[in-house]
């Protein structure tokens, strides 16, 4: 083999290990760019949503609280009170209450009352 072969075979060995280098350089820059996309969303999302969750919780808890006041023998509650009270609208309010495991009077008044204090009639399936 003369030195012009051994130089060619050498510069072409060079060429095809770079290429391979670049091309992993490539994937794992990729791969750490999607990585860092996504945690990046992801404590854009909790940081925005933190705030929300803490006061939806507030809310939620003010809720219980106010259907398990034992002032009012009934536990029933206005629906219009109870969104008076956490500042919220009646359907932010509602959904609200069904989380808290509430339910609306079946006199269709705009009452509403917990269900451990108010169990609907008939056996349950829970």
């Amino acid at each position: 083999m003369n030195e012009s072969q051994l130089a060619s075979e050498i510069a072409n060995k060079i060429i095809s290990d770079s290429k391979f280098w670049i091309a992993l350089i490539g994937l794992f820059t990729a791969i750490t760019s999607a990585l860092l996309t996504f945690l990046g969303n992801f404590i854009l999302y909790k940081l925005k949503e933190g705030p929300q969750k803490k006061l939806e919780n507030k809310r939620i808890d003010l809720l219980k609280k106010m259907l398990n006041d034992e002032r009012y023998e009934e536990k029933w509650r206005s629906l219009s009170v109870l969104s008076a009270v956490i500042g919220a609208s009646e359907e932010e309010t509602k959904r609200l209450l069904f989380i808290a495991g509430a339910r609306g009077s079946e006199k269709a008044d705009g009452k509403w009352g917990l269900i451990k204090n108010h169990p609907l009639p008939g056996p349950q399936n829970v």
